[in-house]
C-alpha cells in the first residue's frame, strides 16, 4: 500500500476510499459471523445446560425412586422378620403347650399303671391268703380225718 502523500490524485483517493469501505465491510462481516458465533455459543450453553438440568432432574427422580424402593424393601423386610418371629413364637407356645399335654397323659398313664400294679399286688396278696387259708383249712381238715380213722 502506498503512503498517502499530499499530492494523490482522484484515482488513489477512490481507491483508498474502496479499500476503506471493504475493510469496513469485512469488519462488519467479521463482527456479524462473531455476534452469529456467540449468539450460537450461547445457544449451545443454553441447550447443554437444558439438557444437563433434565438429566440431573431424571436422575433425581430416579434417586428418590430408588431410595423409597429400598425404603419399602427395608419395611417389607422388617415386617416379614416380625412376622417369623410372632410366627415362631405362636408355634413356641403351641408346641410347650403339646409338650405340657404329653407330660401330663403320661403322668396320667403312668399313675394308672401304678395303681394297676397295685391292685395286681393286692389281689396277688389276697389270693395268696385265700390260698394260705384254703391251704391250712384243708390241712387241718386232712390232719382231723387221719386223727379220726
Amino acid at each position: 500500500m502506498d503512503i498517502p502523500q499530499a499530492d494523490a490524485t482522484k484515482e488513489q483517493v477512490h481507491a483508498w476510499l474502496t479499500e476503506i469501505r471493504d475493510l469496513k465491510n469485512t469488519v462488519a462481516a467479521l463482527r456479524d459471523a462473531l455476534e452469529q458465533e456467540l449468539i450460537d455459543k450461547k445457544k449451545s450453553v443454553q441447550e447443554a445446560l437444558t439438557a444437563s438440568s433434565t438429566e440431573i432432574a431424571q436422575l433425581k427422580a430416579t434417586a428418590a425412586a430408588l431410595r423409597a424402593t429400598l425404603e419399602q424393601s427395608h419395611i417389607d423386610r422388617d415386617k416379614a422378620v416380625q412376622e417369623a418371629v410372632v410366627t415362631a413364637n405362636h408355634e413356641i407356645l403351641q408346641l410347650r403347650s403339646a409338650a405340657s399335654a404329653l407330660r401330663d397323659a403320661l403322668e396320667l398313664e403312668r399313675q394308672d399303671k401304678e395303681r394297676g400294679v397295685q391292685a395286681a399286688v393286692r389281689d396277688a396278696h389276697n389270693e395268696i391268703q385265700q390260698l394260705k387259708a384254703t391251704v391250712t383249712t384243708l390241712r387241718d381238715t386232712l390232719v382231723a380225718d387221719r386223727a379220726g380213722s
